[in-house]
């Protein structure tokens, strides 16, 4: 039996439905566009890293970033760096949430260091949001609309702020709203219970921010602007985004993350994958699934004149050197067929030595020299991309 309140859900959902299908067709009048950030490197466990609710470069191994790293990035072949930045503890309080100068100078010059040697940059805000534990609180917001509020208006600060520094950067320079928000179920929490309430919260707090920085004038008027879908879930992104309003035409970019499977890629608990493994017998079904998802985003984003980057991806070094030919395929592979489905790509590195979970590193991020293998892996994935 329908009751009133059924029906007011049936017409609310309905409405979502429309306005998603239209801020669409605004894009996809527009037609094909060519920006692309290619293969790409993230500057890793770097500016995102932090402490006891402080961001530091160092705090987590790595020594500081340098205009020769970035310069060995475009030598090597790369086309763009992501550079992930937390903000915790450089944020003043309320309602000016006034970032700390030194801060903001430092990801300046490392923006510069990316202009120099001819690299598209990003830069985000990350860390701030992590499992809903900070303030940039998905899981609060999603159950209280004064802590929603709360958030959005730090979120427009901080924004308006870092587009009023680079607001004369060419759009070499790319802004990315926030990195992989959840609930502290990586998309497989509360957001699957809440009726789409986080999902929502995800596409309001990314209007806001395109809200912020479009407001802020000069370069930013027309810069490109990443937005992700909830926790930069590939499946959820399908299911859920829905692009902001946009005075700009033509200058959003999808943002998602490809680890499938994390049991091979991150948390080193398996280590064959593909063909060649025994317990596929010869059969191509891993591939498959990365071919198959990869294509999906082609279909409904790229053939539609919408770019798409995979902000991060990558494999952890093994120790066991027989089974690193499996890290390597796997690498090739989502390579290929990354470039074939025409999505960009931007390799994890952590600047980690050692192997095992979570190992990504290839490149020293003080010197831009390679991280043992790390040259070789680089070539194979230049190779398979298409340098």
């Amino acid at each position: 039996m329908l009751t009133l309140s059924t029906l007011h859900r049936k017409g609310m959902r309905t409405a979502k439905l429309l306005m998603a299908a239209l801020l669409l067709s605004s894009h996809l009048q527009a037609g094909n566009r060519d920006f692309s950030l290619g293969l790409g490197w993230n500057l890793g466990n770097q500016m995102d890293a932090h402490v006891n609710g402080v961001a530091n470069e160092t705090s987590w191994g790595n020594r500081m970033a340098t205009q020769q790293t970035f310069d060995s990035l475009r030598a090597y072949g790369f086309t763009s760096v992501r550079i992930p930045v937390t903000w915790l503890g450089h944020i003043g309080p309320a309602p000016e949430y006034k970032i700390n100068e030194a801060w903001l100078n430092r990801v300046a010059q490392l923006v510069d260091y990316a202009e120099n040697a001819g690299l598209k940059a990003i830069i985000n805000i990350h860390h701030d949001g992590a499992n809903s534990q900070h303030w940039l609180d998905i899981k609060g917001a999603a159950k209280d609309e004064s802590v929603n509020r709360r958030v959005k208006a730090q979120l427009h600060a901080l924004w308006t702020q870092i587009a009023e520094r680079f607001k004369k950067k060419g759009h070499f320079l790319v802004f990315e709203a926030v990195n992989e928000v959840h609930d502290g179920g990586w998309g497989h929490g509360g957001n699957l219970t809440d009726g789409g309430r986080q999902h929502e919260v995800a596409n309001e707090w990314n209007q806001v921010f395109v809200d912020a920085v479009r407001a802020t004038g000069g370069k930013n008027r027309k810069r490109y602007l990443g937005v992700p879908g909830y926790c930069t879930n590939i499946d959820l992104t399908l299911k859920h985004f829905r692009f902001p309003a946009d005075k700009a035409k033509n200058r959003l970019l999808v943002s998602v993350h490809y680890y499938n499977p994390v049991e091979f890629t991150l948390e080193n608990r398996t280590d064959e994958w593909g063909y060649q493994s025994p317990k596929n017998q010869g059969q191509h079904t891993d591939e498959q699934q990365v071919d198959s998802i990869f294509h999906l985003l082609k279909t409904t984003y790229v053939d539609k004149g919408i770019p798409v980057y995979i902000g991060e991806f990558g494999c952890t070094r093994r120790a066991d050197a027989s089974k690193e030919h499996y890290r390597e395929h796997y690498l090739r592979h989502v390579c290929q067929s990354a470039a074939r489905n025409g999505l960009s790509l931007i390799y994890w590195d952590n600047g980690s030595r050692g192997a095992g979970r979570e190992c990504s590193g290839i490149i020293d991020h003080a010197t831009g020299a390679p991280i043992g293998r790390g040259g070789e892996i680089v070539n194979l994935m230049l190779e398979a991309y298409g340098r």
